[in-house]
C-alpha cells in the first residue's frame, strides 16, 4: 500500500492458517510447534488429506511483554483455501483459524530469525511507525521463509505487525 524507508504498509487479503499455541522460549516454541502443524499438513487430518506446505512459518505473540513466553506457531494454508473445505485436524492442539483482510506494516531481514536479532528488528520497525504516527497492535509476528537447514546469512525472514490504519 506504502513504502516508507525502514518498512512498508501491507494489506493482506483473507486466508486460514493452522496454528498451535506453545509455551517457552521462542528458540524452542516453533520445533513444539511444528511437529504438530507438520503433522496436519501430512494426512494428520479427519479426511486424511495431503496439503501443501506454504511459506511462511509465523511465530507470533500477541503481547507487547518482551518475556511472555506464549506463543502461535502458524502454517498459512494455500492459496484460495477457505475454513470450511479444509480437513478438520486430529490433534485438537491445531486449530484452524480464518484472518480477515488486515493492514500490516513489515520489514524484512536476512540471517537466522534468532530471538534476539527478531527482537531487535521488531524493536526498530515499531520506532520507525511510532515516528510516522502509525498506531499498531501488540502482536509480533516473526515470519520465516526457508527451512531450517538453508545456511544462516541465506535466511530471509521478516517481521510483521498488525497497523490501524484509517
Amino acid at each position: 500500500m506504502r513504502t516508507y524507508s525502514n518498512f512498508e504498509v501491507r494489506e493482506y487479503l483473507p486466508c486460514v492458517i493452522a496454528e498451535v499455541k506453545v509455551s517457552g522460549q521462542y528458540a524452542t516454541a516453533g520445533s513444539q510447534a511444528f511437529r504438530h502443524l507438520f503433522q496436519y499438513i501430512s494426512q494428520g487430518n479427519k479426511a486424511s488429506q495431503k496439503i501443501a506446505m506454504t511459506a511462511p512459518v509465523i511465530a507470533a505473540q500477541r503481547t507487547d511483554q518482551d518475556n511472555s513466553d506464549e506463543w502461535y506457531i502458524s502454517f498459512v494454508m494455500p492459496s484460495g483455501s477457505t475454513f470450511g473445505h479444509l480437513p478438520h485436524p486430529n490433534d485438537p492442539q491445531v486449530i484452524l483459524r480464518e484472518l480477515d483482510t488486515e493492514t500490516c506494516i513489515a520489514t524484512s531481514f536476512r540471517g537466522k530469525a534468532t530471538p534476539e536479532k527478531s527482537a531487535e528488528v521488531a524493536r526498530q520497525l515499531r520506532a520507525a511507525a511510532s515516528k510516522e504516527h502509525i498506531a499498531l497492535s501488540d502482536e509480533t509476528r516473526i515470519c520465516r521463509f526457508d527451512p531450517p537447514f538453508k545456511p544462516g546469512f541465506m535466511q530471509y525472514n521478516e517481521i510483521v505487525i498488525p497497523a490501524y490504519i484509517a
